[in-house]
């Protein structure tokens, strides 16, 4: 039988739009659960207007290890033995310059449902939900830089060359037992668009793609950590951008703890700190600025898997009293 996504025995989380036919997401690192009787289900894909490469998945049945697998029309897990199974699939990466805004999209996954015996029951999830909002770095473009099939054009390696399950954000949010929501885009920045069509940071914020909106979770903890893109734009528009940024996500998400990263690369580090505290003092807000000097090396811009496992060590070590509430 076939099990639509919006049965119950389906988990979204994440950046999706739901439409009549399909949860569509554009933005990698997001996941979709589901249960299953039996040995074998048939995943559903939506792949019109898709271009190669196709974006690339984790694939992961009950706990057992992941597989990275290229996005098709029909895919099959296959588990050894009868019996309830749970299905689990992240969005690991995606070509940056297809389009992931506009319609027809090319850069998406669009999951229509499954076939199976009969719909399983998830486990219900208990886990806190922390958003992270920045650009390819958040993303996890060029995590894996050295593999090419292509050596004509880099960018049509992306999907073989980015993780977002790698990232800072993604591995931060593990280590906390919290659930990851990420929102990054390649070249994104507060005061310029990005690849593949997506806009600046407070037009796209609450869209999955053009006038969709995005369905999510409440978050309880946002970090942001966007800069790195806004490079060559003047500081004071950056910050004024940032004060829109941030009266926009606590219109959305009042009661969040939010948390400003300060750029990777250093641009505006001293500058933006003093911005989050002349904001929190004129809108009575508790924005926490987070200095990453060194936390990183300075190359690759753009770090592999081991600098952004440097990154979320001090990050994790960070926020932990934040999520463990000894200071909130």
């Amino acid at each position: 039988m076939f099990i639509k996504y919006d049965n119950d025995a389906v988990r979204l989380t994440g950046r999706w739009y739901k439409d009549s036919s399909a949860a569509v997401a554009t933005a990698c690192g997001a996941k979709l659960e589901f249960s299953f009787y039996g040995k074998m289900a048939v995943m559903h894909f939506d792949t019109a207007f898709s271009e190669h490469p196709y974006p690339h998945i984790w694939i992961q049945i009950d706990s057992g290890a992941r597989t990275e697998a290229t996005v098709e029309k029909y895919m099959r897990v296959f588990a050894e033995e009868n019996g309830v199974h749970t299905v689990t699939v992240i969005y690991k990466s995606a070509v940056e310059m297809q389009h992931r805004w506009h319609e027809p999209l090319v850069g998406k996954i669009a999951f229509k449902g499954f076939e199976a015996d009969k719909p399983g029951k998830l486990k219900s999830s208990k886990k806190k939900y922390i958003e992270f909002i920045g650009d390819s770095i958040t993303e996890g473009v060029l995590i894996d830089e050295k593999y090419r099939v292509n050596s004509d054009d880099d960018m049509m390696n992306r999907t073989f060359q980015d993780d977002a399950t790698a990232t800072y954000a993604y591995l931060t949010a593990q280590a906390l037992k919290l659930e990851p929501l990420i929102m990054g885009y390649g070249a994104v920045g507060l005061t310029k668009s990005g690849c593949g069509s997506v806009p600046r940071v407070c037009e796209a914020y609450e869209y999955c793609f053009n006038d969709c909106r995005t369905d999510m979770p409440e978050p309880d903890y946002i970090v942001i950590n966007h800069g790195a893109n806004d490079m060559h734009s003047d500081k004071e528009e950056y910050l004024s951008r940032y004060s829109e940024f941030l009266n926009m996500v606590y219109e959305k998400h009042p009661a969040a703890a939010v948390f400003v990263l300060g750029a990777f690369c250093g641009w505006c580090r001293n500058e933006l700190e003093d911005f989050v505290t002349n904001y929190n003092a004129e809108n009575k807000r508790n924005v926490v600025y987070i200095n990453t000097e060194g936390w990183v090396p300075p190359e690759p811009f753009h770090p592999n898997r081991e600098g952004h496992k440097m990154a979320a060590k001090k990050l994790i070590d960070f926020l932990s009293p934040y999520v463990k509430g000894v200071i909130l």
